[in-house]
């Protein structure tokens, strides 16, 4: 049974993305779009668009042409948006790069992308060099500058006449990333204009920017949650948004303290620094308004202390909220709304560790997967989701989609749900984490969960290890201690074991130094798996 959003639909503009989002700072050409949380340079409304259009114009004087791939290897900076919307407006397609990539990874995406050119900073020539003598492409550009190649001042300087593309917004791909990897090869998403001008516009119901928000950009452009929520997001409601290249937590800290940041979409990591690290006191956060984290799990207890902790008195009014998504729905379903945000008719509160509620325009469907049949209300499912935002397919992966995308259009997450009376979606774990122990699913991240809630742990992860003897999944977990604790394997069990069922205890535990994540904050359990 298809259940639609609460909210009622909302109108999709058929612009390009660049003619979408550029519009929403037009009337404010003055005002900063984009900020460098490091330096405090800036980028004004007026000057993006000017950008835009002469980089889409060196890019045309190029040779190249409607459709064809360019490559961005970059971490977050103010240029990030000017790159992408140039090649965007250029008709082109940005296949954006893990900035974490290795040259092997990176000639992978080069190859099967079938990029012409590849944008990337100095720090990462010689790792892009090496791709690309891999896997070539017709030219590096270099942003910041080298030897040999050209650079971004050089395309925003171009004396090129300016290109007007006939872009069909339903059909022309702007971007095309690349699926986590965390199982089977990376893939590449086919992501329309369209696609992404319905995610930023399906999701104004219920995130309310305004024109005076300051939006802190640390989670990777490169990922389609930075790209979308952060990035154009951010840009198309008039805002200014804040990047910084890496996650540090002092300079993030200081970042928010000094641009006055009012929202923060991050992920579940830096919400754990923002509960526990004794630095987070040192710094003035009162402009702060929303957190909302997306990407991977967010725990209920770990929201509310972050919560608790950043409100210092009733008066901030700081919330912490959680939305869901992933690469290939550009990346929104679900989210928490903003207060005075909920659908008519709508009372009470969204719960922590809740995803929150359907946007406009999306309709869900909770699987069986044991029977293929739509599960029992209040039961768990694995979501379907059906709405403008579904990508168009895999690249050159017909197998790939249709095991994703079915005939009727329902995109199959692989994400176990719940729904409750009101229309709040819980996401519990995903379909091929579970673990099987004695004919009983277990959740790994409920127990992480769990363990995250001991003080004495800053970290955790958890995998289903064979054992031999019995044939049977046992529950293993990987810990962080937290700094200057002492906590035993033992210890960890009875923790554990004290707050669950018998058939979901911990049957082992390795400490660690650092749980192994992708840059969205996701376990990278594979290679947790790899080592058990």
């Amino acid at each position: 049974m298809a259940l639609a959003s609460r909210y009622p639909d909302v109108e999709i503009p058929d612009l390009s993305v660049p003619e979408f989002v550029l519009a929403g700072g037009a009337s404010r050409p003055d005002a900063p779009a984009l900020v460098d949380g490091l330096t405090g340079d800036s980028i004004t409304h007026g000057q993006l668009a000017g950008y835009i259009d002469r980089v889409a114009a060196a890019l045309a004087a190029r040779g190249l042409r409607k459709g064809d791939v360019v490559a961005v290897l970059c971490p977050n900076t103010m240029w990030y948006p000017v790159v992408f919307h140039g090649i965007a407006k250029a008709g082109c397609v940005m296949s954006p790069i893990n900035s974490l990539y290795t040259a092997h990874e990176v000639a992978f995406q080069l190859k099967d992308s079938g990029a012409k050119v590849l944008v990337t900073v100095s720090p990462f020539l010689d790792r892009a060099l090496e791709a690309v003598e891999q896997s070539p492409v017709d030219e590096v550009i270099v942003m910041d500058g080298a030897e040999g190649h050209a650079s971004l001042l050089d395309l925003i300087t171009s004396d090129a006449p300016s290109v007007q593309v006939d872009i069909d917004p339903a059909n022309d791909l702007v971007t095309l990333p690349y699926s986590s990897g965390t199982t089977g090869l990376p893939k590449g998403v086919m992501l329309t204009h369209r696609n992404l001008v319905a995610n930023v516009a399906q999701c104004r119901p219920l995130i309310q920017l305004g024109e005076d928000e300051r939006i802190i950009a640390v989670l990777p452009f490169f990922h389609i949650y930075g790209l979308t929520v952060l990035m154009n997001q951010g840009l198309a409601w008039g805002g200014a948004v804040v990047t910084l290249p890496r996650f540090d937590l002092e300079q993030f800290l200081r970042t928010i303290q000094d641009q006055k940041i009012t929202r923060a979409f991050v992920a579940p990591p830096i919400l754990l620094a923002m509960a526990k690290h004794p630095m987070v006191d040192q710094f003035d956060l009162s402009s702060l308004t929303s957190i909302l984290s997306g990407a991977a799990p967010l725990d209920e207890a770990l929201a509310q202390a972050a919560e608790a902790r950043l409100r210092k008195g009733a008066d901030t009014g700081v919330t912490v909220g959680q939305g869901y998504g992933m690469t290939e729905l550009s990346p929104v379903s679900h989210t928490t709304p903003d207060r005075g945000g909920e659908p008519a008719g709508f009372t009470g509160e969204i719960p922590k560790g809740s995803v929150g509620l359907a946007i406009p325009n999306t309709e869900c469907r909770l699987i069986d997967p044991a029977t293929g049949e739509d599960a029992a209300p209040g039961e768990r499912g694995e979501l379907w989701v059906r709405g403008p935002q579904v990508m168009k397919g895999y690249l050159n992966n017909p197998t790939a989609t249709a095991e994703t995308l079915d005939d009727e259009g329902w995109l199959h997450t692989g994400d176990v749900a719940v729904v409750d009376e009101n229309g709040i979606y819980t996401v519990v774990d995903r379909v091929k984490e579970l673990i099987k122990y004695k004919g009983y699913q277990v959740a790994p991240a409920e127990l992480e969960a769990v363990l995250v809630g001991n003080p004495s742990i800053a970290d955790a992860a958890v995998i289903g290890v064979k054992d031999e003897e019995s044939g049977e999944e046992l529950p293993k977990a990987f810990v962080v201690k937290a700094p200057g604790a002492e906590i035993t394997e033992d210890e960890v069990m009875e923790f554990v074991s004290s707050r669950v069922a018998p058939h979901k205890k911990v049957r082992s535990v390795e400490f660690i130094d650092q749980v192994p994540k992708s840059a969205a904050g996701k376990i990278l359990r594979k290679d947790l798996k790899a080592r058990a």
